[in-house]
Order: structure tokens, then sequence, then C-alpha cells
């Protein structure tokens, strides 16, 4: 059980305006997380607490006197690097490491690793070679094993141990400092800004004093942490207003989404920003002085300041119109929604792979990257939004939520959300710090 806080000053109380934040976590709060998140495993019907199998043991040797198997020979994937260079220093000949492609092409074709992967090789003592690993990505490894000359190959998931972690954090510069000030990485962060993002735009709205509850699924390989699995359930206190979040994922179809306490989808027809995190240069405006023509003219949307090469993603679900040159908007980008609505994304540096007209693309999907194509004098998105042909203030205009839970799984969801609202709430309870005027 993985239980981390924000740990920076002694119990202090959230305002109602949650301009102060409770930054130390007491000895007895960790106690408290640990027993609802283990109540929690044991739950049998809790889809998110799960623990991965783990592998099974070896066998034994089947008789004294055999040979004591070789350990795994590792090797990170250079660059460039192909089999031929790197299989040879383990006994490996040229027609060998040729018959060992060609067997195992059906299953994985090994002239496709990529850089960063890691190769594991067991031999033999009379300098052959019993097995090889490959990672093919995060979640899955082929495994070829020498059956006399005969290569028997699979892809296997890694064998992950899935612990259940708690990150209770306060804001004092942004999300992504507060994550890694309380010691987990930036996909933390940029989870809460998937989850959120239709009601908090984690750029114009975040201020210091609000704060953040986690519950996720951390990995762990051979002991050692290996990344992130899931969120299970959130809660966000943006400008005193308190979001709650928790996984669901529907029995028939395993399409998973994030719903309130009462069951409505977190979702709304459109995020309220193409980009997770990025810097507001101007907004939506009828009269604004241009830059560069050096004359007032409308504004018809609002400029993202970012890195170039930033990505941009759609803001909702739609079939892409146009993709290409446009004059001083530069390389741009327009999508098609559905109730009457489009988007362009202006002044970008290059598109996404894929993307095309008459592609279909989902919100939160990658579709180009910020740059300063065009009349333009920095790096920058310049995102806009049409209703029914006019130009709207993607930054006021108000949009309908997403389809709610469907009705025949509230009674599932509620169940649900209570185990996980039990954890969230735990370490409030304890130090008697009950959420009445604040998310502690």
């Amino acid at each position: 059980m993985t239980i981390k806080g924000h740990k920076n000053s002694v119990a202090r109380k959230f305002s109602r305006r949650g301009r102060q934040v409770l930054l130390l976590v007491l000895p007895a709060l960790f106690v408290a997380v640990g027993l609802a998140v283990l109540y929690l495993v044991e739950q049998g019907s809790w889809e998110g607490a799960r623990t991965a199998p783990a592998p099974p043991p070896a066998p034994a040797a089947a008789a004294i006197g055999k040979p004591p198997a070789s350990p795994m020979r590792r090797e990170i994937v250079t660059r460039g690097t192909t089999l031929a260079e790197i299989l040879p220093k383990y006994g490996f000949l040229p027609k060998d490491i040729h018959e060992l492609k060609e067997q195992v092409k059906p299953v994985y074709d090994l002239g496709k690793i990529v850089a960063g992967r890691e190769i594991r090789i067991r031999t033999t003592p009379d300098s052959g070679w019993a097995a090889l690993e490959y990672d093919i990505d995060e979640d899955r490894f082929l495994v070829v094993r020498n059956d006399a000359g005969r290569f028997r190959a699979e892809i296997k998931p890694v064998p992950y141990e899935i612990r259940t972690a708690f990150l209770w954090a306060a804001i004092e510069d942004s999300p992504i400092a507060a994550v890694n000030a309380a010691g987990e990485d930036d996909f933390i962060a940029l989870e809460l800004a998937d989850i959120f993002g239709s009601d908090i735009d984690f750029y114009t709205d975040i201020q210091r004093g609000d704060a953040f509850r986690v519950v996720f699924e951390k990995r762990f390989l051979g002991g050692r942490p290996a990344g992130y699995g899931r969120v299970l359930a959130a809660e966000f206190t943006n400008q005193g207003n308190v979001f709650r979040a928790f996984r669901f994922m529907y029995p028939d179809t395993g399409k998973a989404d994030f719903f309130d306490p009462s069951g409505n989808s977190l979702r709304k027809e459109f995020l309220k920003s193409p980009m997770k995190f990025a810097r507001i240069s101007s907004r939506f405006s009828r009269s604004r002085f241009h830059p560069i023509r050096k004359i007032y003219r409308p504004h018809n949307g609002v400029d993202y300041a970012a890195p170039a090469g930033s990505p941009v993603q759609a803001t909702a679900d739609g079939v892409v119109t146009q993709v290409g040159w446009n004059g001083a908007a530069g390389r741009m980008i327009r999508i098609r929604h559905k109730n009457a609505y489009e988007t362009m994304y202006l002044h970008l540096s290059g598109y996404a792979k894929g993307i095309r007209a008459g592609v279909r693309v989902d919100a939160k999907q990658a579709i180009g990257y910020v740059g300063s194509s065009g009349e333009s004098t920095g790096p920058h998105l310049d995102y806009r939004i049409l209703y029914h042909g006019k130009y709207v203030n993607p930054l006021g205009w108000k949009f309908q939520p997403a389809e709610p839970l469907r009705k025949e799984y509230v009674e599932p969801f509620k169940a649900e959300a209570e185990k996980l609202g039990f954890a969230l709430d735990a370490p409030a309870f304890v130090l008697g710090i009950l959420p009445a005027d604040g998310p502690f």
C-alpha cells in the first residue's frame, strides 16, 4: 500500500475560500488511509482494486546434477542498432539470427526493435542460448525459447504488481509542482487535467491554495516502481468549488468514464482548453490591436502561448474538414462537431500523424503542434469556436454536459462511488476536519 501526501507544515485548516491548506499528514492519517484503501482492495466488487497475479514460480530442476540456469544478460537497444549487431556477442552466428527472425516473425517482427527497450538473453554453459526476451512496450514483452534449434515465441503481459495509492496535495505554484513535491510524477497532474478539463481550465482557473486528492494505481515490477495504472477517484478544490470524480466501467462494454457523485458525466460537449497546460496571451475580443497589422480589429479566438512543438488536442469529438495552409492563419486545422459547432486551430507547426480532411477525431486526441506559422509574433495557438457559423468566446460559452450514467448502472455506480469516496474522505475524518467549509 502506497500513501503519499504533502508534508510541509502542521495541520492547518482550509478557510471557506480554500486559501489555507493542510500540508502535513500526521502519522494517524497514514494509518487511516491505509486501512481505508485496504478495505477497498479487499472488496471483490471494486473493479479498480485488483492485484495482478504474480508470475508462476520457475520449475525445479528435473534431476540432480543438471547445470543451473545462467542468469539473464541484459542490454538496452540503442538508436540505429539491429539484432545483427547485438546478438553476436552472446554467441549467435549470422545464420542463427536470420533463422530466429524468420521463425519468430509470425508472432513479432524482430526487425522492428525500438531504441530504449531492453533485450534479455539467457545463455547456456555450452555457449548456446536458452531464451530471449524483448520488451515490446510498457505492457507486453516477447518471449522466445530455444528448443533444440526450434524457436517457440509468444507475447506475454508484463507481470506488474498493482498497488492502490493515495495523494493529498495543496497547490502553491502549479498542479505539476504540487504532484512532484509529493513525490509523484507529472502523470498524476496530467490525468487531473484530463478528468476535470471540462470544468477547470488548468491555466486560467488555478489559484494558490487550490488542492486535490487522488486515489490511483501504481505499478511495481520486482518490488520497484514501474509507472502508473488508472486513476480511480479524484477531488479537486478550485477557488472554493469542489469537484469530485469517480471512475466507473460499464460491465457490458468495458468502456470506462468519470462521473460526479450524482452520476453526471465529468465530460462536457467541449473541453475548456485545447492544451493541458499553457499560458493565455490574448483573449477573445471584438476590438483588439493587431500586433502585426497595427490596427484595431476583432480577435475571434483565444491565444495560448506555449513552446513550439507542444501538442494541441481536439476539444470535442468531430470530423476534420480542413488541414493545411490558410493565409494569415498559417497551418490550420478545422473540425466539425455535432450541434452546429466548429473549432479552428491556427498557427500550427505541423499536424499529428493521420490528421487529414475526412478523418474522425476524439476529444483529447492530439491533432497538431504549436507553431508560429502565418501572421504570428511567436509560438502560440489561436483557438476558435463557431456556433451556427458565428464566432463565440471559448472562455465564456456555456456547454452542455455529455451523456449521464446509464440508468441500469446507477446502483452499481453508487456502491462503487461510496467505497472510493470513503478513501478520499478518510484523512479529513481522522483529523477532525470535515468537508463542510472546504475540501478537508
